[in-house]
């Protein structure tokens, strides 16, 4: 006898948020509010949410305005990350499209006195026989969506969506293109004053006398703002906020900081810390006795996110209200520590989102809002906008963590895989707001009454992991075990970056599977096919190497290599190849790629996705590493820390497989572990040599070379 089939659930979103009307609503004359709980950060996915609307409701997607979320009325949704927005918001907005559909079908049944089944939506409109006719506007005061969502809603097949599936035009481009205020940074509020904020170039220093005479004399001065260890100004004009601060930091005073690690010999100091050790997984065979073991490390610096613009937030109080303006890429979570900060209720505070220069992880946005918080309780009721300068960002904003990983490989005669250890060594790659009992934000580290600073944590590896994110093979090896090592301390504040472990561990794996391809003498993509059972998995690497012509004839100066990852080993399938020429300097030329993401909801957006993350990697690889002595961050400009120009961007091609039957999951982490192995097996096919040292620069080439002579 089978088994009985499991109770139909709710999606995860739909079921934390199960009311349609805090998703759906029909409005003015013709418009549809869709409001989902993720937000925009560059990525379009209000365009595929938008899409994932139009279809269910049978409407066009140019009647559907798109809110931005605000924890005044969007549901809660957590925070946009992890390549979740399409997997968690899409299936719960589809799910409750369909159901707002069904509703409103049942009520024009009952007013035209035709069953439903004979019952259609062609815009809005529904008709039926004879030429009846409603629509969903007509019908909008009669049917009430402010009812629970229910579990077994039948969504549309693929096969009868007529938007999803296709590229179309981003609904948030025209504002961009004709330079209307969507961004936060561009935004002017009635009224609004500037502020700006005092902190120390030492790492560690704490602010212990402030002499606030010269601040205090600068024209166009409306505050100055002193809590604890936290200082700034509130100024009428940036002009007049930036000549204050100045001022003020003439007359701050600051303990001595915390040393800084030797960042030439972040291995060893990683390796060195106090750590938490948690084995992540674990597979044990019979397998044939080892006759050698290849033990390599591989490294990735501190990561800053390097946004084009740095962070701004607004805030205005109200009595023992206050109203926040954000580009954080979580709203509810932001207003939790708030909450605490503040010692308010959540209910006296409004987080609304605006777009802000894309991170794709935890930067600066979270603390800049605490700081406008804090400025404009000396505002008066006017709105304070708070600029984060490039100095403040490039020092004080949470980075990637740096990583050290050893891999021990044991083969038999014929130099196979028989068994697998893979340790990770690494702070914490989460500590985003709103998660613990203590608030996570920079100010309140600093006020008079402070909170320790939070050490950062791995999500548990149901939900991705962190450091060890990606640190399982996705290949069929007899044994390994997998070991995480987390730093219980943290000089270098680290959090959230895109990928979180991902790439470093995609490089440390991908590059260790192609050193044992060649020493067989072995095809390092007909390797990769041999050891993996995934057919979606072999699918993306035949497509890619179909698409790249592997392996062109061999030409001096020019290498190829290959990479290959699934996200989370649960998301996106993705395959790299690199072609790159190592002369002067290393220059990636072509970049070509295949995905598989399931349902592409709209094409485009996932070639999209797919290229920025390409682009954006291959600077990690080639370029970004923040620099610092043993008192400060020393890389806190363009200058010092570089990032890839446009003329050095590789031409991406990407090709997406299409699965309209399977659930789709996102596109926006897949590219970076992929392309970062493939980026570092060209340069051995072209220099015979491996760096295993993020970033791969001139330096680590030579010093590669040495080392191997």
């Amino acid at each position: 006898m089978s088994a009985p089939s499991p109770a139909p659930k709710l999606p995860v979103s739909l079921a934390a948020n199960p009311k349609l009307s805090s998703w759906v609503k029909f409005i003015g004359e013709g418009r549809v509010a869709v409001s989902p709980g993720k937000v925009e950060i560059g990525q379009g996915i209000v365009t595929a949410l938008a899409q994932i609307a139009a279809d269910e409701l049978d409407v066009e997607i140019g009647r559907i305005d798109m809110i931005r979320a605000s924890t005044a009325a969007s549901p809660n949704e957590g925070v946009t990350s992890g390549s979740l927005s399409i997997q968690q918001s899409g299936r719960a907005l589809r799910h409750a499209c369909a159901e707002v559909r069904q509703r409103f079908l049942a009520a024009a049944s009952e007013r035209l006195g035709v069953d439903a089944s004979l019952l259609g939506v062609e815009d809005g409109t529904i008709s039926g026989p004879g030429n009846i006719r409603t629509s969903y506007w007509e019908l909008s005061d009669h049917v009430s969506l402010d009812h629970d969502a229910i579990a077994g809603i039948v969504a549309k097949s693929s096969a009868t969506r007529s938007v999803a599936g296709h590229s179309v035009q981003r609904v948030d481009i025209p504002d961009k293109v004709f330079a209307r205020s969507r961004f936060i940074h561009d935004r002017a509020l009635p009224g609004l004053v500037h502020g700006r904020v005092l902190r120390p170039d030492v790492s560690g220093a704490k602010l212990i006398a402030l002499d606030e005479g010269l601040a205090g004399a600068v024209s166009g001065l409306v505050a100055i703002v002193r809590d604890g260890g936290f200082a700034g100004v509130v100024a009428d004009s940036e002009a007049a906020a930036e000549a204050a601060l100045k001022a003020l930091r003439k007359g701050a005073t600051w303990s001595a900081g915390e040393p800084l690690p030797d960042e030439n010999g972040l291995a060893g100091f990683l390796r060195s810390q106090p750590i938490e050790t948690t084995v992540i997984d674990t597979k044990a065979a019979a397998t044939a006795k080892a006759t050698r073991t290849l033990r390599r490390q591989y490294t990735r610096p501190y990561i800053a996110h390097a946004s084009i613009a740095p962070s701004c937030a607004m805030a205005r109080w109200d009595r023992d209200q206050v109203h926040v303006w954000t580009h954080s890429q979580g709203v509810y979570l932001l207003r939790a520590d708030l909450a605490i900060v503040l010692k308010v209720p959540p209910a006296n505070i409004i987080v609304e989102h605006m777009e802000g220069a894309g991170c794709y992880g935890h930067n600066a946005a979270d603390d800049v809002a605490l700081d406008a918080v804090l400025l404009a309780k000396a505002a008066g009721g006017r709105p304070v906008r708070v600029q984060w300068s490039r100095h403040d960002e490039m020092s004080h904003a949470p980075f990637g963590a740096a990583m050290a990983i050893e891999i021990e490989a044991d083969l038999d005669a014929d130099n196979e895989i028989v068994g697998w250890r893979h340790a990770i060594w690494s702070n914490g790659h989460a500590a985003r707001p709103g998660r613990a009992t203590q608030p996570a934000l920079l100010a309140a580290t600093e006020i008079e009454n402070p909170y320790p600073r939070m050490i950062s944590t791995n999500p548990p590896a149901a939900n991705g992991g962190g450091g060890d994110r990606n640190s399982v093979p996705l290949y069929d090896l007899p044994a390994w075990t997998i070991t995480s090592h987390r730093l219980l301390t943290m000089p270098v504040r680290t959090s959230a970056l895109r990928t979180l472990g991902a790439q470093g561990n995609v490089f440390a794996i991908e590059s260790l599977l192609d050193e044992i391809a060649a020493l067989r003498g072995e095809d390092p993509i007909a390797f990769r096919l041999r050891h993996l059972r995934d057919e979606r998995a072999r699918e993306v690497i035949r497509a890619a190497a179909r698409r790249a012509a592997w392996k062109p004839e061999r030409r001096s100066g020019i290498g190829h290599g290959v990479g290959f990852a699934r996200y989370k080993n649960t998301g996106a399938y993705c395959a790299a190849i690199a072609e790159i020429e190592g002369t002067d300097e290393i220059r990636v030329r072509r970049l070509t790629l295949a995905v598989d993401v399931g349902e592409a909801i709209n094409p485009d957006g996932v070639v999209n996705q797919i290229e920025g993350g390409a682009i954006q990697v291959t600077s990690w690889v080639l370029k970004e590493r923040v620099r610092f002595d043993q008192t400060r961050i020393t890389s806190t400009s363009w200058t010092d820390y570089p990032i890839l120009t446009f003329s050095e961007v590789p031409a991406v091609d990407v090709e997406i497989i299409q699965r309209p039957e399977i659930e789709p999951v996102g596109a926006g982490e897949a590219a970076h572990g992929p392309v970062t192995a493939a980026i570092a097996n060209a340069i051995h096919d072209c220099l015979g040599i491996r760096v295993r040292d993020l970033p791969i620069t001139r330096d680590k080439i030579i010093a590669a070379m040495e080392l191997a002579s």
